[in-house]
């Protein structure tokens, strides 16, 4: 018995580490959502669920939740596809394919604050590179106001995370790629299957497991998005592109902590009622291939 427990004495500092850090922050978190803490309050008061009646009878939250929901599916749906265009591209013996590599990676090891901030004067409505190209190809007419334009911001802020973060997911599937044996896709080449039939039937059932973790990391990052959104349009035009962090950090920057405390806890839950089916239902797919 002593001997089997002895390898679980290492695994206390770690998670000792995991409970002063995670554990006992969450938990006083949600105690908080349920107070008035705030910097104006003497004291902190248990006031119950107030705190969840006002959020939920706000229209910003609704605004947050479909913009946080929409951005997720759409960053999700097209990250996967770009990355796993761009694999199955690297993955072939083309000259400088380590070289474009790194090219499509190097912009998920940026700071997204940083690519905001570069995002922002590449739309730019008069200087910016989008509308200049349009101008010098004779479609200076699409020109747009990417940013400030209600029509556009999510639009424009979805596809540069997209741009952000497709050469993380090309990592993944390209690492899924090297495991699939050549003898499988040469046989099926030899018998007269195309590209397209190799694909369906033998590389993508293979790729089951780095698509389970690439679009579970998706869904979750996504829904967390704020850096992105807080540089290019800080939630604007109005609540145009309002996603929960930028609220909740609106509402903190107010002093309402309590009350920013409960739509963190609100965001929580959310990520765990999608993240959770989407898991199951992914791993369920690997079992059945």
């Amino acid at each position: 018995m002593e001997r089997r427990k002895y390898p679980l004495y290492f695994s206390f500092p770690a998670l000792s580490v995991f409970l002063l850090f995670f554990i006992a922050p969450t938990l006083i978190g949600v105690y908080y959502s349920f107070t008035d803490w705030n910097v104006n309050a003497d004291s902190i008061r248990f006031i119950g669920l107030d705190n969840y009646k006002a959020l939920f009878g706000e229209p910003r939250l609704g605004k947050a939740l479909s913009n946080t929901l929409i951005f997720a599916a759409a960053v999700t749906l097209l990250q996967n596809a770009v990355g796993l265009g761009l694999a199955l591209l690297m993955n072939e013996a083309i000259r400088m394919r380590n070289l474009f590599r790194t090219i499509f990676f190097m912009p998920y090891v940026i700071a997204p604050i940083v690519i905001g901030y570069v995002f922002r004067a590449i739309y730019h409505p008069e200087h910016g590179i989008v509308n200049e190209a349009l101008g010098w190809i004779g479609l200076g007419s699409l020109g747009q106001d990417w940013l400030n334009d209600p029509k556009w911001a999510l639009f424009s802020i979805i596809l540069t995370d997209i741009w952000r973060v497709a050469g993380f997911a090309m990592v993944v599937y390209l690492a899924g790629l090297q495991f699939i044996p050549k003898d499988l896709t040469e046989s099926a080449s030899i018998d007269g299957a195309s590209y397209w039939r190799r694909f369906r039937h033998i590389v993508f059932p293979l790729l089951a497991a780095s698509f389970t973790v690439n679009v579970l990391l998706s869904v979750i990052g996504s829904m967390k998005v704020f850096e992105m959104v807080m540089v290019l349009t800080d939630g604007g035009p109005g609540y145009t592109t309002e996603v929960f962090y930028t609220y909740i950090r609106s509402t903190f920057s107010m002093g309402q902590m309590g009350y920013s405390t409960a739509i963190n806890l609100v965001l929580f839950v959310l990520v765990t009622v999608v993240g959770v089916p989407v898991l199951m239902a992914l791993k369920k797919r690997e079992v059945e291939m």
